[in-house]
């Protein structure tokens, strides 16, 4: 149940930032917000395409390519970026946050890490730097994977 809220609140705060700008919410564009803000597995943006082709079967692929565009410039969703793998989309936390990553099937979790103001307070003191956003990135494999052999 905590999940489904979460949800409903993300695609509460997505919403309204698309009628703050004074943006069209479609219906593609709103079936795009709500994957996002319900995914847990930090989906492509062909992925996403995949999934709206089943309710929208004319949504073009650069629509969603526009409208995950607009979400990361507003700050709606996060984007993982992988140099072999493409990129990847956090709508359920658009905020820095560690992630784990199977270098196998290429699942993604978000474990809570309690410390991570700590780590980046930490780093900004030891480097002298002004931190303004982070990514942390553990690899393994999944436990589905260590289970495959």
């Amino acid at each position: 149940m905590e999940a489904n809220r979460h949800a409903r609140e993300r695609l509460s705060h997505m919403l309204e930032a698309m009628r703050e700008r004074g943006l069209r919410l479609t219906p593609q564009r709103l079936a795009i917000l709500k994957i996002l803000a319900e995914s847990e597995n930090h989906p492509s943006v062909e992925a996403v395409h995949q999934l709206i082709l089943r309710d929208f079967p004319t949504t073009s692929l650069a629509t969603v390519y526009k409208t995950v565009s607009l979400l990361k410039q507003m700050g709606q969703v996060l984007e993982l970026a992988f140099a072999d793998a493409g990129s990847r989309y956090d709508g359920a936390k658009p905020f820095p946050h560690p992630h784990v990553i199977c270098t196998k099937c290429g699942a993604i979790a978000d474990p809570e890490f309690s410390s991570m103001a700590e780590m980046a307070k930490e780093m900004a003191d030891k480097s002298g730097y002004r931190i303004t956003t982070h990514r942390l990135d553990f690899f393994g494999l999944c436990p589905n994977c260590r289970g495959k052999g």
